[in-house]
């Protein structure tokens, strides 16, 4: 058996039907959904799958549904197949996820959580301020220098996530944003734009939310992981309750170091990375970071069939 490890997306794996072709197939998919609608008060699967786009677009919408796409999968795999993954970490929103199917946070809770953490960042910038970037063809040096290059007095911009080898994304004010696009591209950068996503996560725009977080973490109820997960922050395995809450709080203005967590994977060793959830981007992703893993998606029936019906 191949050493297991599972991750699961994050915000913008999302589209209008995802998991449709699932759930006429599993119910997993239409319970879980029904769970995070009562804790939400509105109909999570019917915004999922009729829309419109602009609607579930919405970071506050975004983030629940997401969530509860990625958890039906991981019920679906415990409920068909049983696997037992060593490792599991979750990009961005992701870590959410990987921490409820962990056994860190109920999922009631966790739906309640990243609610709020999408209405506290929405809050935290007023509409138009903030932006993110995808940066592609430069390493993580030269990003860095460029944003201190195009920053100017009182302006937030950084590196948000380190996704790949050549791929960053920047966040901060959408001023500076612009100007680290032009300086990235007479750097020679292969690309260099604009993401259609207003809030700046993972920068120092978004402390105010992080703070509003804290309280929230406070009351809520977190356990030790029962598998090992791997922070977004410091890339080292959770602790206890108290280290998760830092973890998430600092997550929310600190960098996404994607690529250093699937180099960890890589050297547990972990030799299969399933991608528990809608879309296939961290698919795409770890490719670029450790081609000699396994790489499976299950965004779609055909592919957690497949899936399903192959020895682990």
């Amino acid at each position: 058996m191949k050493s297991l490890g599972i991750v699961f997306p994050g915000q913008g794996s999302q589209a209008v039907g995802m998991l449709g072709d699932i759930a006429a197939t599993f119910p997993e998919v239409t319970d879980t959904y029904t769970e995070a609608s009562h804790v939400l008060d509105y109909d999570l699967w019917k915004l999922v799958q009729q829309g419109p786009a602009e609607v579930l677009d919405q970071t506050v919408h975004t983030q629940p549904a997401v969530l509860a796409a990625s958890y039906a999968i991981w019920r679906i795999l415990m409920n068909k197949k049983n696997i037992h993954p060593a490792l599991l970490a979750g990009h961005s929103l992701g870590e959410y996820t990987a921490l409820t199917c962990a056994g860190a946070l109920r999922f009631a809770d966790a739906i309640k959580l990243v609610a709020a953490r999408g209405q506290y960042m929405q809050d935290a910038v007023p509409a138009g301020e903030g932006a993110l970037a995808a940066i592609i063809g430069l390493d993580e040096a030269k990003v860095n220098q460029l944003c201190h290059e195009a920053v100017k007095t009182n302006e937030v911009l950084t590196p948000a996530n380190f996704n790949s080898p050549g791929q960053v994304v920047v966040a901060g004010h959408k001023l500076a944003v612009e100007r680290v696009l032009g300086l990235a591209k007479t750097a020679g950068a292969r690309l260099a734009k604009m993401l259609p996503v207003s809030v700046p996560s993972h920068c120092a725009l978004m402390k105010p939310a992080a703070e509003k977080l804290r309280s929230l973490l406070a009351v809520v109820p977190i356990q030790k992981p029962n598998i090992p997960v791997i922070s977004n922050v410091n890339v080292a395995y959770y602790q206890d309750a108290d280290d998760i809450r830092n973890g998430l709080v600092q997550q929310m203005y600190m960098p996404v170091r994607w690529v250093e967590t699937i180099q960890k994977f890589a050297g547990n060793p972990i030799q299969h990375i399933i991608e528990c959830g809608p879309g296939k981007v961290l698919t795409g992703l770890n490719k670029r970071i450790a081609a000699e893993i396994q790489l499976t998606p299950t965004a779609d029936l055909v592919s957690l069939q497949l899936l399903l019906e192959t020895a682990l």
